[in-house]
């Protein structure tokens, strides 16, 4: 089709605005050979459109062009923070308290930190900048150890090789939530046009107001986990080791550090992933919570050592995956690996911390002790909480509702033992408001260490915690999808007219919350649910009359429709595991027949 002379002279303008902003030669010369090649389309693309920055930060592609990761979307999105962190706090308090600056091994997360710290610097911050690769957590510790105006973490966390990202710690140590990320949004798009000297790294080389956090921040964190360490003399005499993989990322050092510190043996490590690689050459997917597919250079490294234990942590170290060896029944074979999933790794560390918690506290006040969990987790942490009288919290989805949750928790005088999500998500304690994959996987390693003390395993306590608070099983995965509008209108066609579907193959929908809009079935007259609801991200939660729940939403950091059902009984009540998950699988099978229709809406299943 012929394109109007506006049309081509937009495109134009674009590419001489990127050129005159633009002073990284590799993303000049990529925008320069679209023109040149009459790639409209990708030029359209890429400069058309302006990354969203949402509450999880950043997370794109990195390349040339306002919806991609480059140094001049890096200076232009740390001059709107900077600018909103001085509307927020002031400058006089900006420039005494400062931000803390730390990246990941990935491609380009070296040289984007500098840019970041050059920007404050220029703005007379104080800047708490790493001159090394360190695990995500240490960024929030050290903005709660310094106490920061903010912190920025340069990563993508377990995002493909292509990726880079944005992370943004609010003062109080937790990830950013509205209406900061609005702010910061608007200050970015009136702060566009980067300063001369903001390109020039150089100017950190001595500046008075530069320092390298590292030591305190590792002295200072190694101590704090340590007080989640129950059995450090009998560790000391302990044979039993891990396997341990980084992932290609950065976390052997720091889990090193930690099970040193618990006085647990060596780790053994799976010596093709330990070194930090950013292009990720073993894995197809850098990400643990993927399973076995991710693990199965892990578990060689096990079989061949002769261990029965795995710790994963993702590349930049926040995440924690666990696996175990299961002897065989018959004593035929070996036995086989079992990846255990977030919910289920969840419900393990949070019977240890309040285990733990109630031998140190035996006359605690139950009103003033929580666990918080996001609302597309296990809700084992409820039965928990309900039968041992003390308090769960539902968030929304995400660790930075939790963290933020808990930081208010701590402010009242309350204690947060534990917080997770089933993404592989845990805060053990609260050294640190985030996910933190290093202290959940020492956290771990001790466990295993007693555990097998006493000839148990990680299957067999779970099975005891179901008889405790009874059993929960859930099957997750989710579609890929890279329409906004086919997302729009799988949800649209759920929620037409607040006409919700009524089955789900035989079973009934007894209840529907969906905080899109702000709907709950169950609360007449208004209708308001408890949890905050967000226009801007797709979520909705059913229940069903056969005690399944279930909840379908779009992920805020990748172009995906994920699903999480759960099914339970009561504590005591004589239903196998294999029946109930049977139940769970069959209506699994409906929800994505008749709720997502992929055959329809042409979505890619998530790769076996």
């Amino acid at each position: 089709p012929t394109r109007s002379m506006a049309e081509v002279y937009d495109i134009k303008q674009k590419v001489d605005e990127w050129l005159s902003l633009d002073k990284n030669e590799k993303t000049r010369s990529e925008i320069e050979d679209l023109f040149k090649t009459g790639n409209e389309s990708e030029l359209r693309a890429r400069l058309c459109a302006r990354m969203t920055f949402g509450t999880a930060g950043l997370r794109a592609r990195m390349g040339a062009g306002y919806d991609r990761m480059n140094d001049l979307t890096i200076l232009q999105t740390t001059q709107g923070l900077a600018c909103y962190l001085e509307q927020q706090f002031g400058k006089e308090v900006c420039q005494t308290r400062g931000v803390v600056v730390g990246y990941d091994a990935r491609h380009n997360s070296y040289r984007f930190s500098k840019l970041v710290a050059t920007v404050f610097i220029n703005r007379g911050f104080k800047v708490y900048l790493f001159t090394r690769v360190t695990p995500t957590p240490f960024t929030p510790y050290a903005v709660r150890l310094y106490n920061c105006v903010a912190g920025v973490m340069v990563t993508a966390s377990h995002n493909p090789k292509q990726d880079n990202g944005y992370k943004v710690y609010w003062s109080n140590g937790a990830q950013i939530i509205r209406p900061h990320d609005k702010g910061i949004s608007s200050c970015i798009e009136s702060n566009l046009i980067p300063l001369p000297s903001s390109w020039d790294t150089d100017t950190l080389n001595n500046h008075p107001k530069i320092s390298d956090p590292y030591q305190e921040v590792q002295e200072g964190y190694y101590s704090s986990i340590m007080k989640h360490c129950y059995r450090r003399k009998e560790n000391l005499k302990s044979s039993f080791r891990c396997v341990y993989t980084a992932m290609h990322g950065v976390g052997y050092p720091y889990a090193k550090l930690a099970f040193k510190a618990f006085g647990l043996p060596d780790l053994i490590p799976v010596s093709e992933q330990i070194e930090p690689d950013p292009e990720f050459p073993t894995v197809k997917y850098p990400n643990p919570e993927e399973g076995e597919s991710a693990l199965n250079l892990a578990i060689s490294t096990a079989n061949r050592n002769n261990c029965c234990v795995i710790i994963a942590n993702d590349p930049d170290a926040d995440r924690l995956a666990l696996a175990e060896k299961v002897p065989s029944n018959n004593g035929e074979d070996t036995g086989h690996w079992r990846v255990f999933n977030g919910n289920e790794t969840g419900a393990l560390l949070a019977w240890w911390a309040l285990e733990n918690f109630k031998k140190k506290n035996p006359s605690f006040d139950g009103s003033k002790v929580h666990m918080i969990c996001s609302t597309v987790s296990s809700k084992l942490l409820r039965s928990m909480a309900a039968i041992e009288g003390i308090q769960f919290e539902e968030t929304l989805t995400g660790f930075k509702w939790m963290g933020n949750r808990s930081h208010t928790l701590l402010q009242s005088g309350h204690e947060v033992l534990f917080a997770f999500e089933e993404a592989i998500g845990f805060m053990y304690g609260t050294t640190v408001l985030d996910k933190d994959g290093v202290s959940a996987g020492v956290v771990a390693g001790e466990m295993a260490a007693w555990l097998y003390e006493n000839n148990r395993s990680f299957s067999s306590l779970l099975e005891d915690i179901y008889t405790m608070y009874g059993r929960f099983v859930s099957n997750n995965s989710y579609f890929i999808c890279d329409s906004k509008q086919t997302i729009s209108d799988i949800f649209e066609s759920l929620r037409k007219d607040r006409k919700y579907p009524e089955t789900c193959g035989s079973a009934r929908v007894v209840a529907v919350c969906d905080l899109t809009v702000g709907y709950d079935s169950t609360r007449p007259p208004d209708y308001k649910p408890v949890l905050p609801f967000d226009p801007s991200c797709q979520l909705i939660t059913f229940k069903l009359d056969n005690s399944c729940e279930f909840t379908l939403r779009t992920s805020g950091t990748e172009p995906k429709i994920k699903y999480y059902t759960e099914m339970s009984t009561q504590p005591g009540e004589n239903i196998s595991e294999e029946s109930l998950r049977q139940t769970l699988n069959e209506t699994v099978h409906f929800v994505i027949a008749e709720f997502l229709k992929p055959d329809f809406y042409g979505l890619l299943p998530r790769s076996p």
